[in-house]
């Protein structure tokens, strides 16, 4: 399948800005760091740009942006952990099948039997006349089929429009449709293709859902990937602009009272009140049964050996990451709505403050193009209404409101790599 020439337009930025964000970035990298020898890497950086109209990071660079990319990510609550974040150094991987094989190998690094290690995969580069070689348009590497049927829809509703762009480029779906199909990724090429990527099921490691005290509840059959992989979102830094899936350990929160609880997702509200025997008379059935549903994810994870987090614990290490940041003499930004999400109270240390709302550079971005074939627009390359970029996190799931997801990296540290 081929989209429109519109695949072909030009980055973002005019690219006469390119050597005052190089130099503005190299500048902002040496005196966070207090490295010597800006005057002679900016040398360096110039010459390479009025040789060939680009220039090439080194891994410390770009490892430096990809972490201070989370840092700088106002809608994640797990920051604290940003220097651990594994950077995979993949540019020069150009192909469709070479792509594929580093996704899997993402999924195989981060998923690390169970204790979910924060990991990005940076890709090709865009240039100021072409996308990059390979960009992932699937928001996520582990992603539901929706199927629609007379009663409804089967699978995740948020997924309508991805499974019909995958059916619509020649993938055929299981012989028995179910509520849990992983679906194949989906990549663009810069000359206007788009791709199936076998997402092969042996690197998506999924934890079925049960509670403790209601083994009803395994009954239901949900499921959910361990590992949440941000996979159509862009690393900006320094004039340049890079695919770069990135992964970190789910908050409960998102899993139960988000994607399982929602009524435009999977809907299990009703099924788990009605199994509790919470009758109509009861104001709080609904968060009786969204913390028992809370209660059955933590376990299921837990038991199953698999890494995450709750809301609490993060906002703890929230407090904590804005304390460094402050001591450090660094502007903590922050969207509020999205650090103090369902079930987080007052009595959560995130609650009580406000941060600023501007976006420092590094940072992630969703790729436009990417949102608009999967928030279902009929004409690929269509870009995004106004209400859209606003409800698009900068580290998180790209997904329109009310469909979003509080995704971003929250990992225990394990060090890093250059993969």
């Amino acid at each position: 399948m081929t989209a429109p020439s519109t695949v072909r337009r030009r980055a973002d930025m005019p690219h006469d800005q390119l050597p005052n964000q190089a130099h503005a970035f190299l500048r902002q990298r040496h005196d966070e760091l207090e490295l010597p020898g800006l005057a002679r890497r900016w040398r360096e950086v110039r010459a390479q740009i009025c040789a060939t109209g680009t220039w090439r990071p080194t891994y410390d660079e770009l490892a430096y942006a990809a972490r201070v990319a989370w840092r700088n990510s106002g809608r994640c609550i797990g920051r604290l952990r940003w220097p651990s974040l594994i950077v995979r150094d993949r540019r020069q991987i150009s192909t469709l099948h070479d792509v594929g094989r580093e996704l899997a190998a993402h999924l195989d690094e981060a998923t690390n039997d169970g204790r979910i290690r924060s990991v990005i995969t940076v890709l090709a580069p865009a240039t100021h006349t072409s996308p990059p070689p390979v960009r992932i348009i699937s928001p996520q590497l582990a992603r539901y089929a929706a199927w629609p049927s007379r009663d409804g829809v089967l699978g995740d509703p948020a997924n309508l429009a991805l499974t019909r762009l995958a059916t619509d480029l020649g993938w055929p779906g299981p012989a028995r449709r179910g509520p849990f199909d992983i679906l194949p990724w989906i990549a663009a090429t810069n000359d206007g293709g788009l791709h199936l990527l076998p997402a092969d099921p042996a690197h998506i490691l999924e934890v079925p859902i049960q509670h403790p005290d209601h083994p009803w509840i395994a009954d239901l059959g949900l499921r959910w990937p361990a590992v949440p992989v941000i996979s159509n979102m862009a690393l900006h830094f320094g004039g340049l602009q890079f695919p770069a899936p990135f992964s970190g350990t789910f908050m409960a929160s998102e899993i139960a009272t988000r994607n399982l609880a929602d009524e435009h997702r999977y809907h299990q509200l009703p099924a788990i009140i009605a199994g509790l025997g919470l009758g109509n008379r009861d104001r709080l059935r609904t968060d009786k049964a969204l913390l028992t549903l809370h209660e059955a994810v933590l376990h299921s994870f837990e038991s199953a050996g698999v890494s995450i987090t709750d809301h609490h614990r993060e906002s703890r290490a929230f407090a904590r990451f804005v304390q460094h940041e402050e001591a450090a003499g660094r502007v903590v930004v922050g969207d509020w709505s999205w650090l103090n999400s369902y079930p987080m109270t007052p009595q959560d240390p995130s609650w009580s403050r406000y941060y600023s709302t501007r976006q420092p550079t590094p940072a992630f971005h969703p790729d436009p193009y990417c949102l608009a074939l999967t928030a279902g627009h009929p004409t690929p390359g269509h870009e995004p209404s106004s209400r859209q970029h606003a409800d698009v996190p900068p580290a998180a799931a790209a997904l329109p409101n009310p469909t979003r997801e509080d995704t971003c990296p929250r990992a225990h540290p394990h060090g890093h790599t250059d993969g």
